[in-house]
């Protein structure tokens, strides 16, 4: 297999997010769960996004994990990788947007990275640096209560470089605007000055059209799906993207089985979210300091899901409001907190699964991620878009046999989407 487009993606709806805008962009992607194993037999396509969980762990390990991803995707191709980072570029000061990106350059060769995490169809847009998330400036955002990662600065010039060792530079919208001359003047100016990574302004689908195409000529870019976007497009206008027709259908073929829903995040827009299921279908709201306290609640949880889900869907969330979040984390540790919830849903989730379940909606990047790596899921399908930046999944090679997911990012989704898509997926 010899791809165009290698991507390493630093949380699993990250990844899922991304395979789904390269695919809609005309592009055959399918998405990894880590480095395949050499026995999976990967369809032909043009596009790999390798998802890792690497967005809030060591910054050593970060940077391990992604250079072993580019180098599986350079020996398979890939004149180009995308490390593919979350629209609200959430991180800290330690890292791992910077040291990531770095390494991945390096590993390159070295020269100028091109940064931007914009992507208007989700309502990030990114003005002289400056991230706004729906119109707000980042550090406006709900974003500031990020559970994991609370940001609290909207320029990112400023933020890359206080987790960089290289000097960070600005290609404005002034530049972008102008088309794809301008914005290779800029860079050629920022790299004799001797900057290593430049935040790119975008606020509409043309910015990251010439974004795209300007990335496209360097081995390593940093950023959202909106990057992803317009690198798919660029390629395509390339000519060197095959011209086979394919087609989603494959990937949403039924697959019988139970239904469920397992939320870890606590975004505003998960929470709206549940409270629109609970309407619907039978919900149940674990005790996030229980999970901390044993593994009853798990078990209850199990018992409370088993005596119901044969009638239809059912709901298990762990998500808490940020004021409970913050409390927990300040009694028992952030990593200790994060981790229990993580792992009570990733429990539950594999549990549903043995008594039936497949077709399930997880939310929330940690919480899907710490569910798929449970199930040893090694690869999927991409399928239908169930809303902006979320498709349908299918699984590829995995011991369950087939299944039907949707990993979706906590902020992403209409306040119907549990049901939308549990809808899609009959």
């Amino acid at each position: 297999m010899t791809i165009l487009l290698g991507s390493i993606a630093d949380d699993y709806t990250g990844a899922s997010d991304l395979a789904n805008t390269l695919t809609r962009n005309g592009l055959r992607t399918v998405q990894t769960v880590g480095i395949p194993d050499p026995s999976l037999a990967l369809p032909d396509v043009d596009a790999v996004v390798v998802s890792l969980k690497i967005r809030s762990v060591a910054a050593a390990d970060a940077v391990a994990a992604a250079t072993q991803a580019e180098r599986w995707l350079r020996k398979r191709g890939a004149a180009h990788v995308l490390y593919k980072i979350c629209s609200t570029f959430d991180s800290t000061d330690a890292g791992n947007i910077g040291p990531v990106t770095e390494a991945l350059s390096a590993t390159a060769g070295g020269g100028l990275v091109l940064v931007t995490p914009a992507f208007p169809e989700t309502g990030r847009t990114v003005y002289l640096g400056h991230l706004f998330v729906g119109g707000q400036p980042l550090n406006e955002s709900p974003l500031k209560d990020h559970p994991l990662n609370p940001m609290h600065d909207a320029n990112l010039v400023r933020v890359l470089a206080r987790q960089s060792r290289g000097a960070i530079g600005l290609v404005d919208l002034a530049a972008v605007a102008a088309g794809p001359g301008a914005v290779k003047a800029r860079l050629d100016a920022l790299r004799t000055a001797g900057v290593t990574a430049a935040i790119a302004d975008a606020i509409f689908e043309r910015d990251l059209e010439t974004l795209g195409e300007m990335a496209l000529e360097t081995p390593v870019s940093t950023g959202a799906s909106g990057l992803g976007l317009g690198l798919a497009r660029a390629l395509v206008r390339s000519g060197r993207v095959s011209s086979a027709v394919t087609t989603t259908a494959d990937a949403i073929r039924p697959v019988g089985g139970l239904s469920a829903v397992v939320a870890g995040s606590c975004s505003k827009a998960t929470l709206r979210q549940l409270d629109v299921a609970e309407r619907s279908m039978p919900l149940l709201r674990l005790d996030p300091e229980k999970l901390l306290a044993g593994p009853d609640e798990i078990s209850a949880a199990i018992s409370w899901a088993g005596d119901r889900i044969s009638a239809g869907p059912v709901v298990v969330a762990a998500s808490a409001s940020p004021e409970t979040v913050s409390r927990l984390q300040s009694q028992y540790g952030r990593e200790a907190s994060g981790h229990a919830i993580e792992t009570a849903t990733s429990v539950i989730a594999a549990e549903l699964v043995a008594r039936g379940v497949r077709r399930l909606v997880v939310a929330g990047g940690e919480t899907s991620g710490a569910a798929v790596d449970r199930l040893a899921i090694p690869a999927f399908l991409i399928g239908p878009e169930i809303a902006p930046g979320v498709p349908v999944l299918r699984t590829v090679g995995n011991a369950q046999g087939d299944m039907l997911l949707a990993l979706k990012s906590g902020n992403f989704g209409g306040d119907d989407f549990f049901i939308a898509a549990l809808a899609m997926m009959h």
